[in-house]
């Protein structure tokens, strides 16, 4: 935000990157503040009247345009039209039907969005409820979105930035910017003016809204608020990344399109040929037309989809995974690669001591994370620390020179600072069993990027002091090698190589006996007297249940990719440890901004970690897959995932830690930020495509052989067996029951052991098309020569279109055992699935209403049955069971090329 100094107009909203350049008096006195008075009520009641509350403004969809969203779709034009011909024909009843198929269509989706968007609500986390502040010299909390333009405020330990803020006083403040660097180390804040062109990450006076202050206290004057923050620039370029559509809309919105045109054609061609040979009266023709594409058309498929994405947003919610759309639960199942933060998401982000290395030998740590349990083994024993006099005292160095505090919280253990100083005191309480000697401390060296150590004076229990060191091995390795000429310098270099390509990050730690009147130290007492004690290595150990999940995600086909701003050396060993893939091959964000966007990628799948990356590498990296037509998922949690979170095509954000600009940007949220969660939202969302995909088969067929009947009346010249009405109830009555079916089939077997499907694929292949085309006919063919062999035998047209519309229904009944299984349709597969049997109860059940109840007559012009007309239905529905079921034994392997992607 740039502020003009002209005392009118301090809050001016526009953006300037230059404060860390400025003095802080100088930014006080632009800002018409007061760094010690803060503003007065009056003048910043005045300012936030004028420049508005300090809050993202959340773009949200209205309500009106989410449900005419669900018009959108060429099966929903054509009803309306055909609503509005039947209309205009005075069909009033036909035209009412198709109206109300087309509001329950758009109603379904609508309040299956409005279900997805109501659970992401419930979880967005606020980041910052209050502030403290000086207002008129009196330290006030004040909601942060209150804040202005010049307000001072305090920060200390545990408090989220709440706006962008120039430092003008620092205690030992350091604050965690990972949401908006990247970068896990907590930054050591000043108030120095910085020279120009100083980026983000090195604004050491600088504190930005929603970062995390994790040490000390400090005051800062604010700078800029809501969307003039670096957080509010970020989310509002997170608007200009292009949204997209997923592989299932993309494919099922192809289909439906094609299908549509073709029925469309295939209606003028039909109506052309009518009109020359004046087979019936135009408005007749008109009539038959409608019918022809009432009955075509799968105006259940918007439904039906609909329905069985939701299902599957219901069946993730139950497992820790919010879906914020529909399709997003199918397209993980389409997922080829998974590019993922290393920290907290594959590994437990809680710093943990594996190894460490005395002059007396290698000693092995067991125990992960900050809970304190795990033993200390030498030579493969485990020992007492009181017998190993070098390890007790770099253990004891570890834990006081510290400036981070370990609690159990809740019945989990927790940290509040630095995670390698909780990593010390966590091997401390393991080794003394919780009941570490208690030293007093006298005086300390924070620890600063410039030296790169901490250290304190310290006092023992029994009354001694020393100086405890603990930072940078090549720091306290030029300190130990000062005084003791025994010190092999060397020697531990290669120790430390040893350690960090085993993907440790390595600590040293040293000591020096001082007098016991000593009351302060500086950086000259660490240049005589210090006696190096051994090397420690740490590391963030990964999540188990991430290694069984990277493993079954192998199997799927499915790679991941790693992204972390650690060395590649430290990336690749970690990657190892995980079982991330057979090879690991590392590459920098150095090297990826070294090419352009057609070189990355050409060579973005030959590697599967990214060290040292930046924001925009990941944007890069994402990019670059979906260039090699791969559906790529991006999971995240900070400010600075936003824009890849976005482009990819599901952005997988983190519920506990994760920003709300990320899970606003993300398409799926994980309320339990666990990776393995993915598994199971994988194999979700492949059941949901192969249900999909079978819905889809059940419905062409049984939609297209009620056209076909229309279409070879209309061709035989004779009259209609079926009227739109009929039509349209086979296709409704099977989307609100039988279709309902497909919704409770489990996983196929061996789901989790085939690929991805190939993008760009179509929906439909050979042997889809062809069933599709043989089922039509045999479906349409039945049911014709049931109506014209009762008109044949002098039953009355009406009983004999009743006949024909229960023929079809039987037909879709029968058809629906062969497709739910690969496997024969009576074998014991048939009980999988029981739902389906009380689903065709209430089918039937309804059919017989259509045929008996009066009114229903009336509506649908139907006419009771004979009891044995009804075996008319029942042999169709025996013949269409018989015929697709022998197709299994002739082509065993047709069901697995519909449902396997390895072929």
């Amino acid at each position: 935000m740039k502020v003009k100094s002209t005392s009118d107009d301090y809050g001016a909203q526009s953006r300037n990157d230059n404060f860390y350049n400025i003095e802080f008096e100088k930014v006080a006195q632009d800002l018409g503040t007061n760094s010690e008075l803060g503003l007065t009520e009056k003048e910043a009641g005045e300012r936030l009247k004028k420049y508005g509350p300090n809050a993202l403004i959340e773009k949200k969809q209205s309500n009106l345009i989410r449900f005419l969203k669900q018009f959108n779709n060429s099966i929903i034009y054509i009803l309306i039209l055909a609503a509005v011909a039947t209309f205009v024909l005075k069909e009033y009843s036909d035209s009412i039907v198709i109206g109300m198929v087309v509001i329950i269509n758009a109603l379904i989706g609508y309040f299956q969005e409005v279900k997805a968007s109501s659970a992401i609500d419930k979880i967005k986390q606020m980041l910052q409820i209050e502030a403290t502040v000086i207002r008129d010299g009196h330290r006030t909390d004040i909601p942060a979105e209150n804040l202005v333009v010049g307000d001072v405020v305090f920060l200390e330990a545990g408090d989220n930035v709440p706006a962008d803020l120039r430092i003008i006083d620092a205690d030992n403040l350091k604050i965690q910017e990972s949401i908006l660097t990247g970068e896990a180390d907590s930054v050591l804040k000043n108030t120095d003016k910085l020279p120009e062109k100083t980026t983000l990450g090195d604004q050491t006076n600088m504190a930005f809204t929603s970062t995390a202050v994790t040490n000390g206290s400090g005051l800062g004057i604010v700078v800029a608020t809501a969307t003039d923050t670096e957080l509010g620039q970020i989310s509002s370029s997170v608007e200009e990344v292009g949204s997209k559509t997923t592989p299932l809309m993309r494919e099922i919105n192809g289909l439906g399109k094609y299908i549509s045109y073709a029925i469309i054609v295939v209606a003028i061609l039909v109506g052309i040929y009518g009109f020359v040979t004046k087979i019936y009266s135009l408005p007749v023709l008109v009539i038959a037309l409608i019918t022809m594409i009432v009955g075509s058309l799968p105006e259940g498929l918007p439904a039906s989809t609909s329905v069985v994405l939701a299902m599957g947003v219901g069946k993730m919610t139950k497992q820790n995974a919010i879906m914020k759309s529909l399709p997003s639960v199918e397209t993980l199942g389409a997922v080829n690669v998974i590019a993922t933060d290393k920290t907290g998401t594959l590994t437990k982000n809680e710093m943990t001591i594996e190894e460490i290395i005395t002059k007396q030998g290698t000693y092995e740590i067991t125990g992960t994370g900050y809970q304190p349990h795990g033993e200390i083994r030498f030579n493969n024993q485990v020992i007492d620390v009181h017998q190993h006099e070098d390890l007790r005292k770099l253990i004891i160095a570890g834990h006081e020179a510290n400036d981070t505090i370990l609690s159990k919280e809740n019945g989990t253990w927790v940290i509040n600072g630095e995670p390698t100083d909780g990593a010390f005191l966590t091997l401390a309480n393991k080794a003394f069993h919780q009941q570490v000697p208690q030293w007093e401390e006298i005086d300390k060296i924070p620890f600063d990027s410039d030296y790169r150590y901490i250290a304190e004076l310290s006092q023992s229990p029994e009354g001694h002091r020393r100086i405890l060191v603990k930072g940078s091995p090549d720091k306290i390795f030029r300190m130990a090698a000062i005084d003791d000429a025994t010190f092999d310098e060397q020697y531990w270099y290669n120790k430390v190589s040893e350690v960090a390509q085993k993907g440790h990050r390595v600590v040293a730690v040293a000591y020096k006996e001082v007098e016991d009147n000593k009351e302060t130290i500086v950086h000259e007492d660490l240049q005589s007297g210090m006696q190096f004690l051994g090397i420690a290595g740490l590391i963030d150990p990964p999540r188990e249940e991430t290694i069984v999940a990277l493993h079954e995600m192998q199997k799927a086909g499915v790679k991941v990719k790693m992204i972390t701003g650690d060395h590649p050396e430290t990336a690749s060993a970690i990657a190892e440890k995980l079982g991330l893939d057979d090879q690991i091959a590392a590459i920098t964000g150095a090297e990826i901004n070294e090419m352009d966007d057609e070189q990355l990628k050409n060579i973005i799948q030959d590697y599967n970690v990214f060290a040292r990356t930046t924001p925009n590498d990941k944007l890069r990296i994402v990019k670059a897959y979906q260039a090699n037509n791969l559906v790529t998922a991006m999971t995240g949690d900070g400010v600075n995932d936003a824009p890849a979170l976005k482009r990819a095509d599901i952005g997988i954000a983190m519920g506990t830690k994760g920003t709300d600009v990320a899970k606003e940007s993300a398409d799926m949220v994980l309320t339990d930020d666990n990776f393995a969660t993915l598994t199971k939202a994988i194999k979700e969302g492949r059941r949901v495509y192969d249900n999909i995909k079978k819905t889809i088969r059940f419905l062409l067929p049984t939609s297209f052989a009620e056209g076909l009947i229309v279409l070879l009346s209309i061709l035989a010249q004779q009259d209609l067996p079926l009227v739109p009405t009929q039509l349209l109830w086979i296709n409704m009555v099977s989307a609100i029951t039988i279709q309902f079916a497909f919704l409770f089939e489990p996983a196929e077997e061996g789901i989790m052991d085939r690929n991805p499907r190939p993008a760009g694929r179509s929906f439909l292949n050979r042997a889809d098309v062809i069933q599709i085309v043989y089922v039509s006919i045999l479906i349409a063919g039945l049911g014709i020569f049931g109506y014209d062999w009762l008109i044949d035998h002098g039953v009355s047209e009406v009983v004999a279109s009743t006949v024909t519309v229960n023929t079809i229904v039987f037909g879709k009944i029968f058809y629906l055992f062969n497709l739910r299984t690969p496997k024969p349709a009576f074998s014991k597969d048939i009980l999988r699935n029981l739902h389906a049997f009380w689903i065709i109860a209430v089918l039937l059940v309804l059919q017989f209403a259509l045929t008996y109840v009066p009114f229903m007559q009336s509506i649908f012009s139907t006419a009771s049955m004979g009891w044995a007309q009804w075996l008319i239905p029942v042999i169709a529905g025996i013949i269409v069971l018989i015929v697709t079921e022998v197709e299994k034994y002739f082509y065993p392997t047709h069901f697995q090329q519909v449902h396997s992607n390895n072929h």
